[in-house]
């Protein structure tokens, strides 16, 4: 193990002085392991040691306080994570990777408290799947001749396949329902539910720009 940095050579690492005040130390230090971290660009395994222990050598002369508490940190999900929940990790101002455990049912605009850190939940949308409000909406993309004439369908969704009926009135439409089937319930929310647009399979030989218009309709005509 290599030997504990004087002073002078963690002050060095972090370029501070010795009039150089707490919280300025603090955010020299996080600055510099946010650049040093191995997981980003740039970054090296050594030098990030070298950072936390620079920032070890200076808590102790320099009496510093408990740290500032964080603002709150923007974690954005996917539609699959808000519904089925899971762990994820994440990367701290500090230098810190942590990992959060995700509840099923999270909404956009919640907030998750980990490790001492609070996360304002955002959800974006994932291919052809969104969540709005408690509700999640995906396209489902079927045989035109279904359509046409109705019949049972295994469609994918963001937790699996679901076997639904389609009606001529649920084609006609566009768009099924599947109530209970979006978000879980948390919270005193109630469970959402989930909206299947239905689009009719590109017919060989259709063009890509007609293809993308298509689908641009069936989507907000929902």
């Amino acid at each position: 193990m290599s030997a504990m940095l004087t002073l002078s050579e963690a002050r060095q690492v972090l370029g501070v002085d010795a009039e150089t005040g707490a919280a300025e130390v603090r955010r020299r230090f996080r600055e510099a392991a946010k650049l040093a971290h191995p997981d980003r660009p740039g970054g090296d395994a050594a030098r990030f040691r070298r950072v936390r222990e620079a920032y070890r050598v200076l808590e102790a002369p320099l009496a510093l306080a408990a740290p500032e508490p964080m603002e709150d940190l923007d974690l954005t999900l996917t539609p699959a994570e808000a519904m089925a929940g899971g762990e994820r990790e994440a990367d701290l101002p500090d230098g810190r990777r942590i990992r959060i455990r995700l509840p099923a049912g999270l909404r956009a605009g919640e907030r998750l408290r980990a490790a001492g850190v609070t996360f304002r939940l955002a959800i974006d949308p994932e291919g052809e799947t969104q969540v709005r409000g408690d509700d999640v909406w995906t396209t489902a993309v079927l045989p035109a001749l279904l359509l046409a004439e109705g019949g049972r369908a295994a469609i994918e969704t963001p937790l699996g396949k679901r076997i639904v009926w389609i009606t001529r009135k649920a084609a006609e439409r566009g768009l099924i329902r599947l109530e209970g089937q979006g978000l879980p319930a948390r919270s005193g929310r109630p469970a959402g539910s989930l909206f299947l647009r239905l689009v009719a399979a590109e017919a060989p030989g259709e063009s890509a720009a007609r293809q993308r218009l298509r689908r641009f309709a069936a989507a907000w005509a929902a």
